[in-house]
């Protein structure tokens, strides 16, 4: 009956070692786990940001496409009349708006 009883307290205590093992080897996991978790939601939470910068950004776009359009065009008919001058056009005798000739005293000339 001893043999028995030192059998099994040698089993228990090795099991218990065993068990404690594991036990720290989850702890050590569950550890590394959170820690790695912590990181991903700091990622998460800034490409959130560079998401919502880029609707602030595309929102602003949308919002003033035709004005930047009409720049655009304004700026190409303003680059051909330069490109035409360069290369010898004379825009010098036409009139883009028309001005009414003032004279002394505020009187048409």
């Amino acid at each position: 009956m001893t043999v028995d009883a030192s059998a099994k307290r040698t089993a228990d205590s090795k099991s218990l070692t065993e068990k404690g093992d594991a036990k720290a080897t989850a702890e050590e996991n569950l550890q590394a786990e959170g820690e790695k978790k912590k990181g991903t939601t700091k990622e998460l939470m800034a490409t959130l940001e560079y998401i919502q910068s880029l609707h602030g950004e595309c929102d602003w776009l949308l919002s003033n496409f035709d004005a930047r359009k009409e720049a655009r065009t304004g700026e190409i008919e303003s680059l051909t009349n330069a490109k035409a001058v360069l290369s010898g056009a004379d825009y010098a005798l036409v009139q883009r708006r028309s001005h009414r000739a003032i004279g002394f005293l505020g009187r048409d000339v």
